[in-house]
């Protein structure tokens, strides 16, 4: 079958699966593996040729990402089988080493080809000073300009140039790759170290005199936003057209989701759709903020948190009621490198918990229902307590209760022991009374920790839920009432169906959510919960223990820049048990990396 087009020849985009015929690290990209070379056979009988400038959705079927990813076409032919298109793809981020990890025959989805396309070159005319019927009527000289992965589609486009018609600007960090299909007059190669070609950006090779001196009657490039905007800058100064593909952030790549959309002077207009080939004259490039660069460390940044004197290794602590008392993970890893532990949550009498089905996984994330199964107060103090003091880690006691009086006493023995901090959970969603019942209002919120803070001098720190519909004036009534800090915040509430047989999955119905999936709203209630405590008078303000979705040191950082002081992992040790030792390394190194010596150097920048 034909492949359909619209009436300007553009081929409508199919959906549909490919074969990896090939997928390996490109030579000469610095570091080494760092840019992919990724080859799809596509058979199905309407997948056509892509015209140069444009690119598909790719997604591999194996993703653990929800989007699929834009990827520019490179290179493509027909074969007998169909269609063969080669992409190269910068390991960037998860969506790209997932595309970057195949390996052959794994299958693909793939929609396209997308977007519109690079324009081709104007004929020559009789003011070019070229007499000839013939030369009249050839095409004008042509300058590309590739930055980086930007290389890939103009490369891709000087394939459908005639040979020695165009010049070419390879810009690139270290290294260079994409060149070897394109054959201009001229190839010019910049590093930014000097590894291959001329030394320095893209500005030492170009500006609005050579771009005269060439005679282009066109410039096209793809790009870092920089270079793009200095490419359009020189060529409209030479009163040459400049062709520039951009990129954005899309979901769809069909026009539909209008998250792509870019500034111009026509208004907004979609990357995909509207492009991602513009005319430089509708495009501005705003000057990217300004950033403190700081000098990498050469020694290990202090990573120390400090809680009402209570002085944190580093801020990583394991959950209460996802890491037991500590030591259930000591042979999996070192529980001594972690900040804290908080411990299951504690009732003054023990509890057997709920009935039925007590977890329920989720896209995302995990719904439980366990109902505060814990061994009481009393044999914790006994038993599980001197385990928890003989480990490094500073003990976090997560006190519950189901009356006033049982948080009271609760509090009492407590305070009686050597654990140093307790964490005061009015926010267990899975209990029918005490729990998140006393963290949904002000006035209780203040009543229970009034109560508990007149039977103990340990640091307390209230562990509040996200129901609460007032729960930033929970926070700071629980901080007027004594608090010494606030871990925010404890599992959402969800409900689980079984479509199989029509009943909730839960026996009490309604359960805790948490996991990823929640991260972005847990990361706005931290954001809201430092704006009103920096609203306070200085001697009221008290430190943060983020909780919610932390899956990688990255969540981490986000948290404190958020303005958290310290963060609290649970789902994600279920899924894999170092998450919070990968947190602490990964974030050793990114403060290593951007220079920051100590947390304080971070905590709240968003703001």
């Amino acid at each position: 079958m034909t492949p359909i087009t619209d009436c300007n020849g553009i081929p409508y985009p199919i959906f549909t699966t490919g074969a990896v015929t090939c997928a390996a690290s490109v030579d000469g990209a610095k570091p080494a593996g760092s840019v992919f070379c990724v080859k799809i056979q596509l058979t199905d009988e309407k997948a056509a040729l892509p015209l140069p400038g444009q690119f598909y959705m790719l997604r591999s079927e194996k993703s653990q990402k929800l989007l699929a990813r834009p990827i520019s076409v490179f290179h493509s032919e027909k074969n007998v089988h169909g269609v063969e298109i080669s992409f190269l793809i910068l390991l960037k981020g998860q969506g790209t080493a997932e595309l970057c990890a195949l390996e052959a025959d794994d299958r693909v989805q793939v929609l396209g080809p997308l977007g519109n396309t690079f324009p081709a070159p104007s004929a020559r005319t009789a003011h070019d000073g070229i007499n000839s019927a013939a030369s009249k009527n050839s095409p004008a000289k042509v300058l590309l300009v590739g930055g980086g992965i930007g290389v890939a589609p103009v490369a891709g486009f000087a394939e459908t140039l005639a040979d020695g018609t165009y010049d070419f600007i390879a810009s690139f960090k270290s290294g260079s790759y994409g060149i070897d299909n394109i054959h201009p007059e001229r190839l010019t190669i910049t590093t930014d170290d000097g590894s291959v070609g001329t030394k320095g950006m893209v500005t030492a090779a170009l500006d609005a005199q050579k771009i005269r001196d060439g005679g282009y009657s066109a410039v096209y490039t793809c790009g870092p936003a920089p270079m793009l905007a200095y490419v359009k800058k020189v060529s409209e100064e030479a009163g040459v057209p400049c062709w520039i593909s951009m990129e954005a952030r899309m979901a769809c790549g069909v026009g539909v989701c209008l998250g792509c959309v870019i500034p111009t002077t026509e208004g907004n207009l979609r990357c995909c759709k509207d492009g991602p080939v513009f005319n430089s004259k509708i495009l501005s490039f705003p000057k990217p903020p300004a950033c403190i660069r700081r000098e990498p460390l050469t020694q290990e940044p202090d990573m120390s948190v400090t809680i009402k004197g209570v002085r944190f290794e580093n801020p990583v602590i394991g959950s209460s009621g996802t890491f037991g008392f500590g030591t259930e993970y000591a042979s999996v890893f070192d529980v001594n490198r972690l900040g804290g532990i908080a411990s299951k949550g504690l009732t003054l009498e023990p509890r057997q918990g709920n009935s039925g089905i007590r977890v329920w996984e989720t896209p995302s994330g995990l719904m439980n229902s366990i109902g505060l199964q814990n061994p009481g107060i009393p044999h914790f103090i006994e038993h599980e307590l001197p385990q928890m003091l003989a480990l490094k880690p500073v003990a976090i006691a997560n006190l519950s209760g189901s009356s006033l009086d049982t948080y009271v006493e609760g509090a009492k023995l407590l305070e009686k022991t050597a654990v140093p901090v307790i964490e005061l959970n009015i926010s267990c969603p899975n209990v029918s009374a005490g729990g998140a019942a006393f963290g949904m209002s002000c006035s209780s919120a203040n009543t229970v920790v009034s109560a508990v803070r007149a039977v103990t001098k340990k640091p307390l720190i209230v562990k509040l839920t996200p129901q609460s519909p007032e729960l930033i004036d929970v926070a700071i009534a629980c901080i007027e009432a004594g608090a010494d800090g606030i871990s925010l915040c404890n599992s959402f509430q969800g409900v689980a169906i079984d479509v199989e047989t029509g009943r909730p999955v839960f026996d009490k119905i309604k359960a805790g959510f948490g996991g990823p999936a929640v991260r972005p709203i847990a990361v706005r209630l931290i954001y809201e919960l430092y704006e009103a405590i920096h609203a306070l008078p200085k001697e009221k303000h008290v430190p943060i223990v983020a909780i919610g979705g932390i899956a990688e040191w990255r969540d981490v950082v986000e948290f404190i820049m958020a303005g958290a002081d310290a963060v609290e992992v649970g789902t994600n040790t279920f899924a894999n048990p170092l998450t919070m030792i990968e947190c602490i390394d990964g974030l050793s190194d990114f403060m290593k990396r951007k220079g920051y010596k100590t947390l304080s150097e971070i905590r709240g920048i968003a703001h």
